[in-house]
């Protein structure tokens, strides 16, 4: 549940429907046998390859396999700030559930400015970094509610909609044939792929909890071939659910926002039931959302504390407080949480801020994916080095193979993304926000230049004063 927690959720289904309309069935069956499961099995290979040495995760497994600290290090930073856009789009997903638990509609944007939408997913952060430091047990309890809770939900909306087409129901797509779901290939189409890549990744923001499993080479292994079957039946069946729901040709414009409360709106509707469903999924959704913001702060902050190479990083960045948490790397996260929602202000109302940072999202993580490819190939092209009780793909130039497209594919993903979504080419709305892409791209991955600087100069101080 920790791991299904990090990869997928309700949300994930409606982002590419709203980008990509019906054809989106296509992108999804895709991404499951070309992109998921190997992704999930490659994850469960690296895993087992380096059972012993996960503290730092994906950072540790790039180092070892690579045998090389400064990509160890490149790969710990840049799958760190890889997170910082979804930390702060999921504290916004948080505020939007209390919203609708609150309110019961999606009347947010009356009452609460983008500005002030901006100050509470940052103290939403900080009262997250807050928590985990006194509460040890709040991030497994979390996850194994929210999990639970959002899968079953889900499983809930595909089964009442089917039981609503039984029972009468219209299908609100039209037309709802083959022709539908064949995709219309553009560079828009291919921009926006990135964001399904990201809505199925996250799998190895468990591996520094791997080393808890009873027996972890065999379960890590079980838990990424579940957690690919959910992510398959949760896509595909999902996206055909909400099909019957909206009209996929004539979606509405905070469908990335709201979406998911529109939908069991009208699922509790047709059952009679009222907004009793859409009032029990923002519980859900309020549940799972902390989780995840729980696990992605906890995670991702241990990524420099562990196996980070020491020259890389200066002490006081590596230091633990008495719990054992390396509370500076929650100093940095905040701060860098911060940028981004100062940057977000600059955008016109909340809907364009949550748009915004959820596309973020689509260009990072890719970028991140590249990482956990590149030390898959390392480790099969010298394999006679490395030993693991799980093997993916026994032959090794077809396990290269797999692991290049996989790299291939992920780098091709997070270059189009770049490209604004959910805005119109020309438009000054559109050169805005590809000039903020490039700008917090920059920002994000270029500040982990200033850690070795920071190192060196500390390390000269430190032979000075001998």
């Amino acid at each position: 549940m920790v791991g299904f927690v990090t990869i997928i959720g309700f949300d994930d289904i409606l982002y590419p429907l709203q980008n990509q309309g019906l054809s989106v069935v296509f992108s999804w069956i895709f991404m499951v046998f070309f992109f998921v499961i190997p992704y999930e099995m490659t994850v469960a290979h690296l895993g087992s390859t380096f059972n012993g040495h996960q503290e730092g995760g994906l950072a540790s497994w790039v180092r070892r396999s690579t045998h090389s600290d400064a990509l160890g290090y490149w790969t710990a930073w840049m799958y760190w700030a890889a997170c910082l856009p979804y930390i702060v789009d999921v504290a916004n997903s948080t505020i939007v559930s209390y919203s609708w638990l609150i309110l019961g509609n999606n009347h947010l944007d009356q009452y609460m400015s983008s500005f002030w939408f901006g100050v509470w997913t940052f103290v939403i952060i900080l009262a997250f970094i807050l928590l985990e430091n006194f509460y040890k047990k709040s991030l497994e309890l979390m996850a194994t509610i929210g999990g639970v809770a959002m899968f079953l939900m889900t499983v809930l909306f595909v089964v009442m909609t089917a039981w609503t087409l039984l029972t009468g129901g219209k299908i609100a797509t039209h037309p709802f044939n083959l022709e539908a779901f064949i995709p219309k290939f553009s560079t828009s189409y291919f921009a926006t792929t990135g964001l399904l890549m990201f809505a199925v990744c996250g799998a190895e923001l468990v591996a520094p909890y791997l080393t808890k499993m009873r027996n972890p080479n065999r379960d890590f292994r079980k838990a990424m071939w579940l957690i690919a079957l959910m992510t398959a039946f949760l896509t595909v069946f999902g996206t055909f659910s909400l099909a019957i729901f909206f009209n996929a040709n004539d979606l509405p414009h905070d469908l990335k926002m709201n979406g998911s409360y529109y939908a069991f709106q009208l699922l509790g509707e047709q059952m009679g039931l009222g907004k009793g469903l859409m009032y029990l999924f923002a519980l859900v959704q309020a549940i799972y959302m902390m989780a995840q913001l729980a696990i992605f702060l906890d995670s991702t902050s241990w990524v420099f504390a562990a196996d980070t190479a020491a020259k890389f990083m200066p002490k006081w960045m590596r230091k633990r407080n008495r719990n054992g948490r390396p509370i500076h790397s929650y100093v940095l996260t905040t701060g860098l949480s911060l940028f981004l929602l100062l940057m977000s202000g600059t955008l016109p109302d909340i809907n364009a801020v949550f748009n915004w940072l959820l596309n973020l999202n689509g260009i990072v993580f890719p970028f991140k994916n590249c990482w956990l490819f590149l030390a898959f190939i390392a480790v099969r092209y010298q394999q006679d080095r490395f030993t693991s009780e799980f093997v993916y793909i026994k032959n090794r130039m077809g396990a290269l193979a797999m692991g290049s497209w996989c790299f291939l594919f992920s780098l091709v993903c997070a270059v189009m993304g770049f490209l604004p979504q959910d805005v119109t080419f020309g438009t000054k709305a559109w050169d805005h926000q590809l000039l903020m892409n490039f700008l917090s791209v920059a920002v994000l991955f270029g500040a982990g230049m200033i850690m070795p600087l920071l190192a060196r100069l500390e390390k000269r101080k430190a032979s000075v004063q001998e």
